[in-house]
């Protein structure tokens, strides 16, 4: 595949994850204590106040790196972050689905996109088996782009 197309398909996927992580911010941040309420539904071994802390963080993190990703910019720093994010994703949405539990997994604002909560789309795209596949997915491509961005820069320029 020639540069120009491995380039192309990278700014792609590259908006692709900037994209979800702005959809997952705006969707957070219009309710912060909605989206609380659903990261104490995982139950996760934490104390209150760090839950308290993410949910008023994570939102933010999210929108920053997605705008970064979206724009171009810091992209090592972008996707780095982006990969942290989506890898402890997927080790939230995987115990939760481990241990059972039937929650909504509260990532993304499916409402955006004309989906009522409620609906059977919702309750699949909502569902944690759906979110653990998709945090992997997305973990994926951002190690993917990450590698690739890294590589990038560790070429020699006779290499390049």
């Amino acid at each position: 595949m020639n540069t120009h197309a491995t380039s192309w398909w990278q700014m792609v996927l590259r908006w692709l994850l900037g994209l979800v992580l702005v959809w997952a911010a705006l969707g957070k941040l219009a309710d912060l204590q909605a989206f609380h309420v659903m990261l104490a539904a995982y139950r996760l071994p934490l104390p209150a106040a760090w839950l308290r802390g993410v949910a008023m963080v994570l939102p933010w993190m999210e929108l920053l790196c997605g705008l970064l990703l979206i724009a171009g910019l810091h992209q090592r720093a972008a996707l780095a972050w982006s990969l942290v994010m989506f890898a402890i994703f997927v080790v939230c949405t995987g115990q939760a689905w481990a241990r059972g539990l039937k929650i909504a997994c509260g990532c993304l604002d499916l409402r955006l996109v004309g989906i009522e909560r409620g609906s059977p789309t919702s309750a699949l795209l909502e569902s944690v088996e759906f979110a653990f596949v998709r945090a992997v997915v997305l973990a994926v491509l951002a190690g993917l782009l990450l590698w690739r961005c890294v590589g990038r820069r560790t070429q020699s320029p006779s290499e390049g």
